[in-house]
């Protein structure tokens, strides 16, 4: 188990986490969550990926793109630690803000010529029309929304943990067995919902909804006895946003591959473009550091037999 005090914070995958960034405070009991700060080195990694670039217009033409000589990203209505700090994406400040600047600089764009829109989750994975290039809002690639629109190569694999409360139901489980007899949530839609049914296998209906704000609400308030995140979320939620939670371990994959890609219109001209991006990302090592930077290691959790 793993397991944090919480900070209440003041104030949303998948995960789409209701989080904002606050410092932790106090001794970690039992296995302390590793959770990327939002410090100096960070900024200046994120500054660096935004800063400069080749040229002030994109690589070949303007075709595809939503307004010419603009590069147009969305992502969650409301954005959280840590993909974006503080809801404010042009900082360049986050996990997802800072892939998002690696990837316009690749594709030839200043700091200045990108502008960001905001989405829910649903509307954008949904068939039709999308005023915006790409959206960076936790999205795994399944063939099901392929359907639907186009996906990137991914930038981030994620994995599932259950976070349940001391001294709850779920406290001292440590077992895929020893879950299937609990009230378990998740977002509808999401891929921690999927990993309920796969891994788990509940013997007890499993609680969905409408995002993870009204999930953690439920656990919080005891109409839940555990969550389903993913773990970086997981990690956040447990060290600063739920009081007196931890995480009860990582599930299994169960074959559910959650890899994380940028989410294009539907046969968009511009995937191939940004897939290279992300692919010249990935070798050159820049991915990889964003990565690390932002949601640390998944040392120290246990992985649920």
């Amino acid at each position: 188990m793993t397991r944090g005090p919480a900070a209440e914070c003041a104030t949303r995958d998948d995960s789409q986490a209701p989080f904002t960034t606050t410092a932790l405070g106090g001794p970690v009991s039992r296995i302390r969550p590793l959770i990327a700060a939002a410090g100096a080195a960070a900024l200046a990694l994120s500054l660096a990926a935004c800063a400069s670039s080749p040229s002030s217009t994109p690589s070949g033409d303007d075709e595809g793109y939503v307004t010419p000589g603009k590069l147009t990203i969305a992502t969650g209505e409301t954005a959280y630690y840590p993909y974006v700090i503080d809801d404010d994406p042009a900082s360049g400040e986050g996990f997802e803000a800072a892939v998002a600047y690696a990837v316009a600089e690749k594709l030839g764009f200043d700091a200045d010529d990108v502008e960001w829109v905001r989405t829910s989750f649903e509307s954008a994975i949904a068939p039709g029309p999308k005023n915006f290039d790409f959206n960076i809002q936790q999205y795994t690639i399944t063939d099901e929304r392929k359907q639907a629109v186009d996906f990137s190569s991914p930038y981030y694999q994620a994995s599932q943990a259950v976070v349940a409360i001391e001294g709850g139901a779920a406290d001292g489980v440590d077992s895929i067995a020893g879950l299937k007899d609990l009230v378990i949530g998740a977002m509808a839609g999401s891929t921690s919902a999927t990993t309920i049914d796969e891994a788990i296998a509940p013997n007890v209906a499993p609680q969905l909804y409408n995002s993870n704000d009204d999930a953690v609400a439920a656990l919080k308030a005891g109409q839940i006895d555990a969550l389903v995140l993913d773990l970086p979320t997981a990690y956040y939620a447990t060290g600063v946003y739920i009081e007196g939670s931890f995480i009860v371990g990582e599930l299994p994959g169960a074959g559910i591959p959650d890899e994380w890609g940028l989410l294009l219109p539907k046969d968009s001209p511009l995937t191939a473009k940004v897939t290279k991006a992300l692919d010249e990302l990935r070798e050159d090592g820049t991915l990889a550091k964003i990565t690390d930077e932002w949601l640390g290691s998944g040392q120290g959790v246990t992985l649920l037999k």
